[in-house]
């Protein structure tokens, strides 16, 4: 009667322990968010690889993007395919490169039948937002280059992103304005870095018990160069400041100025990251969140006597990329030295989320190879400027080139054939162009063999920009495609 007494009681147990244990099972929002991993964008617009003190610069203060990329994995070769604005967050956002996309030429618009991060995203049953700065709405062909600007982006243009405070383009960062999903307009306050991190914040918040994917894109660095807040702007004595070798002495005072404000923008961003790395850690969703921070393009900044971006030297194409997921890859710094470009990105952070990349996508995944702790054995990206145009258009020498930037070298050539060649491991501030140099003329040869590899893979035949506009029926801006008659006889 003791043994059947104890036996009964051991089944009754087993009974109820599996009843509770049914009517605790989380349901299946609460299953997603433990299986698949937050994605969060931090983009920088215009921010240079070179301009960060994990790289080494000690002179600018980034103090929480250091301790960020001390938890990362650190990409010393992150090359922007198309160093401009628009072409870059369409190729990000779709893994395809400018000329399948069609975005060549800021403010054209991304179609509608393009396939994107978020899209993809909520098909995994992912909630999605959006940030910030967008600069893929663009305008129609009749219409003004920048009327759109300034207009709410159509919910059907927003390419898969349902949370939205969102602006199309603007360099006004102090009390700027935004639209929001019902195209409401709303004022940032002060700053517009700091109220779109709170939103950024908020939304983590409200979003923590399941998946999501959020990016959060500002305005600066971006020129101008002189409105981030004044105790930022203290933070810096441009008289004290050094310029890289390659700036020409007569605007080394030029440069110094303009590098003051634009590390002023750039240490009000490392604050609020700093804030938004608080909040992550606050809400428990740090180790399951690919954390991601990157900018489109980087800046000349006076190096070679020049501003902003477009062209194919290592000031304007190489960009800040950090990727921390503590859930996979711990929380220590790996540095990684092949060379990724912006198509590889998307399918990367997919690989990261365990999904498969569709058919549509041209970039690499190279997500088993950081999981294994390998470099990526990529050998070179590739870059590009199909049209130039605004501040590098015909007029200012603007030019169409395709090149490649690998671990060690850039090569770029023009219509009228090759262009640049450097050594960037002897030579980091590409001053001495060894191109059609005897010497290395085997060296060029192989790298216009990769060259040549990488546009056949892309479908990419290299015409001059006249066939490009045609071809997708865009109108050059203000007098972008005027250039000298004779432009292919002329002798550089």
């Amino acid at each position: 009667m003791k043994v059947q007494s104890i036996l009964i009681f051991f089944a009754v147990s087993v009974i109820m322990t599996q009843f509770f244990s049914s009517c605790s099972k989380p349901n299946q929002e609460e299953s997603l968010s433990q299986i698949k991993p937050n994605v969060i964008i931090i983009l920088a617009d215009q921010w240079r690889a070179q301009e960060v003190g994990y790289m080494g610069n000690t002179q600018i203060k980034t103090p929480n993007l250091d301790k960020l990329a001390s938890q990362s994995l650190i990409f010393e070769n992150a090359i922007t395919t198309m160093a401009v604005c628009a072409p870059w967050r369409a190729s990000f956002l779709t893994g395809q490169y400018p000329l399948t996309h069609g975005v060549f030429y800021n403010d054209k618009p991304l179609p509608n039948k393009a396939l994107t991060m978020a899209e993809i995203y909520q098909e995994q049953g992912y909630a999605t937002g959006y940030i910030g700065k967008w600069h893929l709405n663009g305008h129609a062909r009749d219409e003004h280059p920048f009327s759109a600007r300034d207009l709410p982006v159509p919910k059907d243009r927003r390419q898969g992103f349902d949370y939205w405070k969102v602006r199309e383009v603007t360099h006004n960062y102090n009390n700027s304005f935004y639209f929001d999903e019902n195209d409401v307009k709303h004022t940032w306050e002060g700053y517009d870095v700091f109220p779109q991190t709170d939103s950024a914040i908020s939304y983590i918040q409200k979003n923590k018990e399941h998946p999501f994917v959020l990016m959060l894109s500002y305005g600066p660095p971006h020129d101008p160069y002189f409105s981030a807040p004044k105790e930022y702007q203290d933070m810096y004595d441009e008289s004290k400041l050094e310029v890289r070798p390659n700036v020409p002495i007569a605007f080394q005072d030029s440069a110094r100025k303009v590098m003051a404000g634009y590390y002023a923008h750039a240490s009000a961003i490392d604050f609020a990251i700093g804030n938004l790395l608080d909040a992550l850690d606050k809400a428990g969703v740090a180790d399951n969140t690919i954390l991601v921070f990157t900018s489109e393009h980087g800046d000349m900044l006076m190096s070679k006597g020049v501003l902003k971006k477009q062209r194919p030297y290592d000031e304007a194409i190489k960009v800040p990329l950090l990727v921390r997921y503590p859930a996979k890859f711990g929380a220590k710094s790996r540095n990684v030295k092949d060379p990724i470009g912006t198509p590889d990105l998307l399918p990367t952070l997919l690989g990261l989320s365990n999904i498969s990349a569709p058919e549509s996508i041209e970039g690499k995944d190279f997500s088993s190879e950081l999981f294994a702790g390998k470099d990526l054995g990529n050998e070179a990206a590739l870059i590009m400027l199909p049209v130039p145009f605004h501040e590098w258009k015909f007029q200012n020498g603007g030019r169409e080139y395709r090149g490649i930037r690998t671990k060690r070298y850039t090569y770029v050539k023009d219509l009228k054939g090759p262009w640049l060649l450097y050594d960037d491991e002897k030579d980091p501030y590409q001053e001495n162009n060894l191109v059609n140099n005897p010497e290395v003329k085997d060296l060029q040869n192989q790298l216009e063999a990769i060259l040549l590899e990488k546009l056949k893979a892309t479908n990419d035949t290299f015409l001059p920009a006249d066939d490009y506009m045609t071809q997708y029926n865009y109108l050059y801006d203000m007098q972008d495609s005027v250039r000298e008659a004779n432009y292919m006889e002329v002798n550089r």
